[in-house]
């Protein structure tokens, strides 16, 4: 089944150090793919303000509830892409990277749209203050333009990875992220622009991204090589895709949804409290990045496992994934709260935003470990073609528990450690849930 150095054969052999070598690239893209935003906090926070800092911080929630939809899409064509590959089915496979890049270009160009239109509309339902509301709009504008790069990276990133290829996706962003980052210290600090210098530069390094994993499709030799003469949607395929896509689309965008609301309760302490939750946020991002990578390995291996019928191999697959996101949750969320202090300095000077920060540090990062539990389960599932109960139990978990949280517990104890306790409670609620649903479907495989 493997056929170049860059594929991984994930259905033979052992699986643990499989799993390191496929995740570890995937963590470092996450990371480098987080850096394209966080240069952008670090420069406007040190070159332009509390305010440009909070303006591009404060989009961050309200970018994910519109773009996470269409990503969650992307793990469909994934799980769709793994099993073919691994059944050796080669005309299947070649048309659901077709259908996959198409509805990319697609529901790009309709990202751009709504995004342009709906910014200031949005920014202003979630209680974003009158000093930043016009630079938060015109860093989202901007940033969406990009958006058919972004989606076209991530689906073609989507289809590597459902053959084992994370190797070539993260040499493409360590590419686009030093230019990003030379064109942020270019049009920020010596061109005098603000949140639009940053904004441009994330677009035109999107942009480098998408062309290069492209390309690298065009080159390849195998049953995933891309050709734009043979760019289509096929229905038989795209419903596929959706069933296992659109649930974890929901699921995460209303999952952010409820982050949004979050970020609202924050806005209402002002723009010092934005800044510090920006940057904690950030430094958040870059652990779930982390974790997530685990998952993205989960839900391959299980994916091309479950293709071929090999259900044992299935459940060591999750039991070592979860022991490498305790380890890595474990040691990274640690280390984001004794170092929280000077991390956060990266980003700001300002004390009381750097204590505004801490103080969501202090109870998100030590229990982060149980995040990534949270999401390795509906992983596995979505890999066996199950997804929309995963979708349910999340939302019922994650956003039903922080609106009860923000609006029945929140404004009696008004303070950011009150309002982000809502984050581990609400993760160890989900699991509970979780896992009796994966109890019953792994049953229910095991019987076939």
């Amino acid at each position: 089944m493997k056929s170049s150095k860059y594929e991984i054969d994930m259905c033979n052999g052992s699986i643990m150090d499989k799993l390191i070598s496929f995740s570890l690239p995937l963590m470092l893209s996450g990371i480098l793919q987080l850096m394209f935003n966080a240069v952008d906090i670090i420069v406007v926070g040190r070159f332009s303000g509390k305010q440009a800092l909070a303006a591009v911080g404060s989009t961050t929630a309200l970018i994910n509830v519109f773009t996470n939809l269409f990503i969650g899409i992307s793990l469909g064509a994934n799980v769709l892409a793994a099993r073919f590959y691994a059944m050796g089915k080669s005309k299947e496979m070649s048309e659901t990277v077709h259908t996959s890049i198409t509805l990319a270009m697609v529901s790009g160009v309709i990202m751009a749209f709504v995004g342009v239109l709906f910014a200031r509309g949005a920014l202003e339902l979630m209680g974003t203050p009158d000093d930043v509301i016009d630079q938060s709009t015109l860093y989202m504008r901007i940033y969406f333009m990009g958006m058919p790069f972004f989606m076209l990276y991530n689906y073609g990133a989507a289809i590597l990875r459902a053959i084992g290829d994370t190797k070539r996706p993260l040499l493409f962003l360590i590419i686009s992220g030093l230019i990003n980052a030379a064109l942020n210290m270019l049009l920020v600090i010596y061109c005098h622009m603000a949140v639009e210098g940053v904004a441009i530069a994330t677009v035109i390094s999107q942009l480098i991204s998408c062309i290069l994993v492209l390309w690298c499709l065009y080159k390849s030799e195998g049953s995933y090589q891309l050709r734009f003469s043979k760019l289509q949607i096929k229905g038989v395929y795209l419903k596929q895709i959706f069933q296992v896509g659109i649930p974890a689309g929901i699921q995460s965008m209303i999952i952010n949804f409820s982050n949004v609301l979050l970020q609202s309760s924050v806005n209402s302490f002002g723009s010092t409290a934005m800044a510090g939750y920006t940057a904690a946020n950030n430094i958040l991002g870059f652990l779930y990045a982390a974790v997530n990578s685990i998952t993205q390995a989960c839900m391959s291996f299980t994916s091309q496992n479950y293709g071929v019928g090999k259900y044992k191999r299935m459940d060591k697959v999750l039991i070592d994934c979860l022991i490498l996101t305790v380890v890595v949750a474990g040691v990274l969320g640690c280390g984001s709260y004794l170092l929280g202090s000077e991390i956060l300095r990266i980003y700001t000077e300002e004390e009381k935003v750097i204590r505004c920060g801490m103080e969501i540090l202090s109870i998100t990062t030590v229990p982060y470990f149980l995040c990534g539990i949270m999401d390795l389960f509906p992983g596995a599932l979505r890999g066996m073609g199950y997804s929309a109960v995963p979708m349910i139990l999340s939302i019922i978990g994650t956003v039903g528990m922080r609106v009860v949280w923000i609006f029945g517990i929140f404004p009696h104890h008004r303070s950011l450690y009150v309002l982000f306790i809502s984050y581990p409670g609400s993760w160890l609620f989900t699991i509970i849930m979780q896992v009796i649903c994966f109890y019953f479907v792994r049953k229910k495989i095991h019987q076939m």
